[in-house]
């Protein structure tokens, strides 16, 4: 019963935080603004997108970054050429093997995103890749107003942290 109940919060928080990005996504209709979606689980993340098209009814584009990008605004309009979509969702950067040297350029080139993109930029991130951005990206990641997280659900925590012997250790 537990666990029940831990799954039916998650879900409730899930969807909660999945209506604010919708949300999000619509006020900024046809002007650049960043949103940050902090989820640790790349299946849960898959889950808050379908869910996304429940509560949207925009035309929301998908950039899948390859392990080798090393430039986000080079990987996006790659991807969508002169296209401006609705909304843009970036995922797979916990992926990025120069995750470092990409937030950086990202940092660098962030006056090119506002004045090439007319939509809202929805970058999936996980804890390490929001720390990152904090120290390696602060000017861009200040654009973002808040960050919208996806949480794992708390029994799921518990048995994550248990897996890991260093914090098992600091925790035990």
């Amino acid at each position: 019963m537990i666990s029940l109940s831990n799954s039916e919060n998650g879900t409730v928080s899930s969807t909660a935080a999945t209506k604010r990005l919708a949300r999000a996504m619509m006020v900024s209709d046809g002007e650049f603004s960043l949103l940050l979606a902090c989820c640790n689980s790349v299946p849960r993340q898959q889950q808050v997108l379908n869910l996304l098209t429940e509560f949207s009814s925009a035309d929301i584009h998908e950039v899948l970054l390859s392990p080798a990008a090393n430039k986000l605004y080079t990987a996006i309009t790659t991807e969508i050429g002169t296209t401006q979509p609705d909304a843009l969702m970036v995922r797979g950067l916990e992926s990025v093997v120069a995750i470092n040297q990409l937030i950086i350029s990202t940092n660098i080139m962030r006056d090119e995103f506002r004045k090439q993109f007319r939509f809202p930029l929805v970058l999936w991130i996980n804890d390490e890749i929001l720390c990152k951005l904090v120290w390696l990206a602060p000017d861009f990641k200040d654009w973002a107003a808040s960050t919208i997280r996806f949480d794992v659900p708390n029994n799921q925590l518990v048995e994550r942290i248990a897996a890991v012997p260093t914090l098992n250790v600091l925790i035990g």
